[in-house]
């Protein structure tokens, strides 16, 4: 029997009984095709991108062929798929095995097709080789949390509705109909799913039918899904012709509506270049006035690893330059080698003495140095604190490099001169100006700390994980121990903006999903919607009230973009691209509704609206696109965007910049508490 199974193996790898070789049925079109012959050999999923992909553009994210890897989690997972050439013939494997933990939450899936795709049918022949897994194609692709399913499950076949869990790490999945199926690991199986409005039937192997009614997703793309290895020798997808003519006008009408977003804003002008050869660097640049003549310069960070992985890492070289590509000066010996980063370090440019003139503060060699802002003169130092991790693969020295820097008022003195240091995960310190120790505390830190006058007393509290302490360092409230995972951004905001209205606390919470809670740590609204990072708040629909909150997914579900209204309701949900953003807010047009920036890539990125629409494209010229920062450079209230990668620096404004009159000028998070991992608050303002 099992020789059988491998000649029905043989015939399907030459095509033999592939249904690539019969034609569509006479009233159906063909809308996607692909038995992979044009993909190279290979790997397919781009090799291990990890934490770089969180907010650096990658290539090896980006679609190839018309498949793009939708989901990893491991550095196994990220090396899932690969095109295999057996008997002449080009097949995807994937050749992964999900763990049971896994399994919950995320998938290896190939995603392919257009997401306005509404009745069609998909077929596909595969071969799993393991009968202790899923395996088999999707329809009706959301995103990679929300899809249906029809293939092979242990020795059942299985029709079901993928959703958004209730729980930590977990997915909903219901089972729409199930028959047993007797099949054997290296068999070819074929699979054929129908969809036409809410009727969904499916066919697995021959006289396997299962149908079923479910309307929860009434349109979307297509996918191959495997938790372990398994080979599938391509794919087909056809409608009928009124299924077909539909899409294509809908399809007219989104082309005509973003033409229509992109003419009705101003377009891109190119301001400055720079070089920066030999001292770049990817993600850890700051922004500030160094040289005090009143226009921002830009700080180089190089780092070093210690390892394992980031766990520890630190400043290596700073370089200040002007944004003529002037250099100021450079503390440390600069190499091109030591340009990309996962994860902070310790340095801002901050009038931290209160002169009038920003230093720059930074974690060098165990130590906390404050230097002039203009020659990068020590003006001076201190010890960091002594190391207290009990996870000893972080801040595995005796004293530690320091994760990161924030600067907040919390001795009443009306400007932020008090210091926030902290490990990677459990410990922070907080300084005074001088770098005298004032309190210290100990709980699950996440990234990135937030400042906020929340009981408006004159002195700041500190949002910290999940945790909030007073001004003094008395613990507030935690939910430390209710709470898995590790908070990724959080932000303390005024998000109905009206008189009197109460602040909320917002915490992309990794794993734990979206929380929305009040200032005493009760939980208002939690979505559970796969691993949320980098929030955003801004006025990004002006026809609802108060601010919106957008954020990104990673690790297991990349490139998932959500929005919530002010009252922290899921309103959308989209997902346009397979990696991470900084999801900054952008003033583009003066006009009282922000844009946010998803990445500077000319096909993939752009700046998109509260609806989730790209309202202004990127040129094509050859700028670098691997990272970018949103700050008002040239003066006129509206925001440049500034686009780098390790060699080079370019700067873009308006194209009718500059602007007079009375121009939107919102109110951010300071240049001076800045980090890859910061939840961006953007407040309403106008110029004079």
């Amino acid at each position: 029997m099992r020789k059988v199974y491998w000649m029905m193996y043989a015939l399907a790898s030459l095509g033999a009984v592939s249904f690539a070789q019969r034609a569509p049925q006479v009233d159906s079109v063909v809308l996607f095709e692909d038995g992979f012959r044009d993909l190279r050999p290979g790997m397919f999923s781009g090799g291990v991108v990890g934490a770089h992909a969180e907010y650096h553009y990658l290539a090896e994210t980006t679609p190839k062929g018309g498949w793009v890897v939708s989901c990893f989690r491991s550095d196994g997972s990220q090396r899932a798929w690969h095109v295999l050439v057996e008997n002449g013939k080009h097949v995807m494997a994937q050749t992964y095995t999900s763990s049971p933990s896994e399994a919950k939450y995320t998938h290896p899936v190939l995603v392919a097709g257009d997401s306005l795709w509404d009745d069609y049918t998909v077929e596909t022949r595969f071969t799993p080789e393991s009968d202790r897994a899923a395996s088999g194609v999707l329809f009706r692709y959301q995103n990679d949390r929300c899809y249906y399913f029809l293939g092979v499950e242990s020795r059942n076949a299985v029709l079901k509705k993928v959703r958004h869990g209730s729980a930590f790490r977990t997915l909903d999945e219901t089972v729409l109909a199930s028959k047993p199926f007797s099949w054997d690991p290296g068999q070819v199986l074929s699979a054929r799913i129908s969809a036409r409005e809410s009727m969904l039937r499916g066919e697995i192997g021959t006289g396997i039918v299962l149908e079923a009614k479910d309307g929860t997703y009434p349109m979307g793309r297509i996918g191959l899904l495997a938790d372990a290895p398994a080979r599938f020798f391509g794919v087909r997808a056809t409608a009928a012709k009124e299924a077909s003519d539909r899409w294509r006008q809908t399809n007219a009408r989104r082309r005509s509506e973003r033409d229509r977003l992109e003419a009705d804003r101003p377009a891109m002008a190119l301001w400055k270049k720079i070089s920066t050869g030999g001292y770049g660097a990817g993600r850890n640049l700051r922004f500030g006035d160094l040289d005090g003549d009143g226009r921002p310069d830009v700080l180089i960070g190089q780092v070093v690893h210690h390892g394992p992985k980031d766990q520890n890492s630190e400043l290596s070289c700073l370089t200040a330059v002007t944004f003529d590509g002037r250099m100021l000066w450079q503390v440390g010996e600069p190499d091109s080698w030591k340009t990309m980063l996962t994860n902070d370090v310790g340095f801002q440019i901050h009038d931290l003495d209160g002169d009038g003139k920003n230093e720059a503060v930074y974690c060098r060699d165990f130590e906390i140095v404050v230097a002039d802002g203009a020659t990068g003169k020590t003006k001076y130092k201190a010890s960091t604190p002594l190391n207290k991790s009990k996870r000893k693969s972080y801040d595995k020295f005796p004293r530690i490099l320091g994760d990161c820097l924030l600067f907040a008022d919390f001795r009443g003195r009306g400007r932020p001169q008090d210091i926030v240091i902290k490990d990677r995960y459990e410990n922070i310190w907080v300084l005074d100006d001088r770098l005298k120790p004032l309190w210290e505390a100990s709980c699950n830190t996440g990234h990135y700390p937030f400042a906020f006058d929340a009981d408006a007393d004159g002195r700041d509290e500190l949002s910290v994980g999940y945790s909030l302490f007073d001004h003094d360092g008395r613990l507030l409230w935690t939910l430390d121990g209710v709470l898995q995972d590790h908070a990724d951004g959080i932000a303390i905001v005024r998000t109905e903006t009206r008189d009197g209205s109460k602040p909320v606390l917002i915490n992309a919470a990794s794993d734990e999903g979206m929380l929305f809670m009040d200032v005493r740590g009760t939980i208002l609204k939690h979505h559970r919607l796969g691993h949320v990072q980098n929030p955003a708040v801004a006025d990004f629909r002006a026809d609802l009230p108060g601010l919106e909150t957008v954020t990104i997914n990673f690790w297991g579900n990349q490139g998932i973009i959500h929005f919530f209204d002010a009252g922290g309701n899921l309103y959308q949900d989209t997902e346009p691209v397979q990696h991470g953003s900084m999801m900054l807010p952008i003033n583009w047009t003066g006009r009282a509704e922000e844009l946010f920036v998803l990445s500077a890539n000319p096909e993939e990125g752009g700046l998109f609206d509260g609806w989730g629409r790209r309202a202004v494209r990127f040129p094509g010229d050859g700028h670098p696109d691997l990272c970018f920062a949103v700050l008002d450079v040239t003066g006129d209230c509206r925001d440049e965007i500034v686009v780098w990668d390790p060699y080079e620096l370019w700067v873009y404004t308006q194209g009718d910049n500059p602007k007079t009159g009375k121009l939107y000028k919102p109110r951010r998070n300071p240049l001076w508490n800045y980090s890859n991992y910061q939840a961006t608050v953007s407040l309403p303002g106008w110029s004079e």
